[in-house]
């Protein structure tokens, strides 16, 4: 059964105009801070929560929490 995986590590809210102004090297706020646990969903459904973690030179999720469907 194919699976639309997504790690959501915070979000932004901005304007259009404050969009078009991002380029090369622009950070964006995020609504998380460092150390703070990120979801895992599924079909656009949260799952579960864990951490990021480096893997050599790629980054992956480390499972810590399952949420109750």
């Amino acid at each position: 059964v194919p699976l639309h995986l997504t790690v959501e590590l915070g979000t932004a809210t901005m304007s259009i105009a404050e969009i078009l102004k991002l380029g090369t090297g622009s950070v964006v706020e995020l609504d998380r801070s460092v150390g703070h646990p990120v979801d895992l969903l599924a079909n656009d459904r949260p799952i579960a929560r864990g951490e990021i973690v480096a893997i050599g030179e790629s980054f992956g999720l480390r499972i810590t929490e399952l949420i109750a469907l």
